[in-house]
């Protein structure tokens, strides 16, 4: 399997780039739906291009996942997945590695990308912008997976109650987050605090770093996704006996697996259905917090939650609101960039070693 590895900067340089051929028939409905996108049916996600010529065929298939967690972490888990899509498909499949969800967003819609996993929340950002059209969602035998958000604090916390959390310093994961902002916008205030009035707003970039924050204590609590935090604790990067939930949500859809909206009919059929038939290897299903399977699933009908919580917040997935995470992810970057640099230069040097 190849990895791929493109930056923030080079894929989300602040703004989108303009989709290639972006050039359109007349559209009779587009909704949410970015230009260059059309929506005839109404499902709200993008149609296929209705010109032959605009139908992609690609001899290699590209594939991304969420970065929501360390970026590297999955690139050799879905190494079987990756297998299968290459024997079922009959094309070369590669692992794509995004270090953002804005540039996991701007690979397919320039085009570099076929095949993603997209957050929940990123993923509204995918359809709108991106042409995506989600059509699994991760599950098990039961049905397909949803997680929680979960507010967590130190077990060790004097932070018991969500009121316990003015005057506190409280990690959000990125602006765009579903779980890790803009529910709990949305939620909180009726809880009786309010983010960024009753508290102090922290973007770590990351559900998995705001739980290593608030493990360290340079967080006194943080809203997460349920699943990212279990995953954790199965793989031994944190401790459950260490935090205390607080509050948490009613279930939202995990991950989507989507395709971009320009693939050959015939060729988007046969990876859904590759999918579809897929069942996860026992490492996979570990890290995948117990799934084995990929369940069918559409963004009109599972994604509905989430677009009520950012209609709630006033927060549409429009290509202003992506510039702007997308920048605030850059500056993110570049302040953990110079941390680390800081750390390194300030860390005392090693002793040489004595020469008799």
């Amino acid at each position: 399997m190849k990895i791929i590895l493109f930056g923030a900067a080079l894929l989300a340089g602040g703004a989108l780039l303009p989709y290639p051929g972006a050039a359109q028939p007349a559209c009779e409905h587009r909704g949410a739906l970015d230009d260059g996108y059309c929506d005839a049916n109404r499902d709200m996600v993008a149609d296929a291009p209705t010109d032959p010529a605009r139908l992609r065929n690609p001899s290699t298939l590209v594939f991304a996942y969420t970065p929501v967690e360390d970026p590297a972490l999955y690139a050799s888990q879905f190494r079987p997945l990756l297998e299968h899509l290459t024997q079922c498909t009959g094309r070369r499949t590669v692992y794509f590695q995004v270090t953002s969800n804005a540039a996991q967003v701007e690979a397919m819609r320039s085009g570099r990308l076929h095949i993603a996993g997209f957050s929940t929340g990123p993923t509204a950002f995918a359809v709108n912008l991106a042409g995506a059209v989600p059509f699994a969602l991760k599950g098990n035998a039961e049905g397909f997976e949803a997680y929680r958000v979960v507010v967590l604090t130190r077990a060790d916390s004097n932070i018991r109650t969500m009121a316990d959390l003015r005057g506190r310093r409280v990690a959000h994961t990125s602006a765009t987050s579903n779980s890790g902002n803009l529910a709990p916008r949305a939620f909180f205030p009726g809880l009786g605090v309010t983010p960024d009035t009753d508290y102090r707003v922290v973007y770590s970039g990351g559900h998995d770093r705001s739980v290593m924050g608030v493990n360290s204590g340079d967080f006194d609590a943080a809203p997460v996704a349920s699943d990212v935090f279990n995953r954790m604790v199965a793989r031994g990067q944190v401790r459950a006996e260490n935090f205390r939930t607080i509050w948490q949500s009613d279930p939202f859809p995990t991950s989507s697996f989507a395709l971009a909206h320009d693939l050959q009919p015939e060729l988007a059929q046969r990876i859904r259905q590759c999918f579809l038939d897929y069942r996860f290897p026992p490492a996979l299903v570990r890290d995948l917090g117990g799934n084995d399977r990929f369940w069918p699933a559409t963004y009109l009908e599972h994604w509905a939650p989430v677009r009520a919580v950012a209609d709630a917040v006033n927060a549409p997935y429009t290509r202003s609101a992506f510039d702007a995470e997308s920048r605030r992810e850059l500056e993110a970057e570049a302040r953990r960039r110079a941390a680390r640099e800081q750390q390194q230069q300030q860390a005392p040097a090693a002793t040489p070693p004595r020469t008799q």
